[in-house]
């Protein structure tokens, strides 16, 4: 069995900065990550971040990911296990998890869940077929691999990772058929969309994906147009030829260690899906279990990485390290993260984040 004071679940922006911030204070940390690097989808990621500087703006994911996994390699105080799937958070406070084709057991003293999100699939006829992918998928073959998905690109949503993928993809030469978005007005930052525009792509707005075509593989997509209800508009069908349908339509956070452990969840929306409850230092129900990053509600990896901080922070001051130090380190994990969730650009976290607080039995 192995102990540890603080176990972070999660090697991406959250669990890395948690590390490193528990780390400092001096705490004993174990990093576990299923996938065999480090960073996340970060490692995907190869446009430049908005934000301040304390959140790496200017910087590529990619750089911005070996920059994380950089500030623990020399780190003595910090433990990394990747290629380690997290099995579960048992009553006893124990975990499990596979490492090297072993099941071994972890008894840690707080836990930091930082697991990430998924991404959100949409019904419609063959959407089974080879060709219909995820945009986070498009990117890991493109961006990990230097594969590209197909020749001819019908991208589903306009949010930042619709219109990011988008224009990736006209940067490795494959055709952008159209971007179609169902709400009315695009929901990524307008310089993404531009981008694209220029190129000659059309965003079309109000509209969904009717069906994917093809017996074997996807040969074409059909469109259509939709009222202000979200119906279907009929006689408004459009056929496009494309060999890929790449959906981008929002995250929905990996909660389910969070579940298994008897954190006490809530559906919200505007946060992606069934999150936790947690105080302002974002501990959850379950007394020691700590919560960062899309686990906690989806949001950009900027906010991720500051939660991790603020996570990792709390997590070791409640073991006693940092002193008077801590506070004076959290409230300005905290500062920083009402900043980014301040303006036009935070409006729906922080409907999500409201609506979270205002719940019956809500610790907040």
């Amino acid at each position: 069995m192995t102990e540890t004071e603080i176990l972070v679940i999660g090697g991406g922006p959250a669990g890395l900065r948690a590390a490193a911030a528990a780390g400092e204070l001096g705490a004993q940390v174990l990093v576990i990550e299923e996938m065999d690097w480090l960073g996340g989808q970060l490692v995907k990621q190869t446009h430049k971040f908005f934000g301040s500087k304390e959140q790496y703006a200017s910087r590529r994911g990619i750089d911005i990911a070996r920059i994380l996994a950089g500030e623990l390699e020399n780190h003595d105080r910090v433990t990394v296990w990747t290629g380690a799937p997290v099995l579960g958070i048992y009553e006893d406070g124990m975990v499990t998890a596979q490492k090297d084709n072993r099941h071994v057991k972890i008894k840690p003293q707080r836990i930091i869940v930082a697991t990430g999100a998924a991404e959100k699939v949409l019904p419609f006829p063959n959407n089974d077929l080879p060709g219909v992918y995820g945009a986070g998928a498009v990117q890991t073959l493109m961006n990990l691999h230097g594969v590209l998905p197909g020749r001819r690109v019908l991208m589903v949503g306009a949010g930042n990772i619709g219109l990011i993928v988008s224009y990736q993809l006209l940067q490795a030469g494959v055709e952008v058929a159209a971007v179609i978005e169902g709400a009315a007005h695009i929901g990524g930052y307008l310089v993404h969309a531009a981008k694209i525009r220029r190129a000659g792509v059309p965003i079309l707005t109000r509209h969904t994906i009717k069906e994917a075509q093809g017996r074997e593989v996807v040969e074409g997509a059909v469109i259509q147009q939709l009222d202000e209800n979200w119906q279907p508009v009929p006689g408004t069908e459009q056929q496009l030829e494309v060999d890929v349908i790449c959906l981008a339509v929002g995250l929905t956070p990996l909660a389910d260690l969070l579940w298994q452990a008897g954190c006490e969840m809530r559906f919200i929306p505007e946060l992606g899906g069934h999150v936790p409850y947690r105080n302002r230092l974002l501990e959850t129900t379950r007394p020691g279990i700590y919560v960062a990053g899309d686990v906690a509600g989806v949001e950009e990896a900027s906010a991720a990485m500051v939660e991790g901080r603020l996570a990792g922070l709390a997590a070791a001051r409640s073991l006693g390290y940092g002193g008077p130090e801590a506070e004076a380190y959290l409230e300005d994990a905290l500062r920083q993260l009402h900043a980014l969730r301040s303006g036009p650009a935070g409006e729906k976290i922080r409907r999500g984040l409201e609506k979270l607080e205002t719940m019956e039995g809500v610790p907040c």
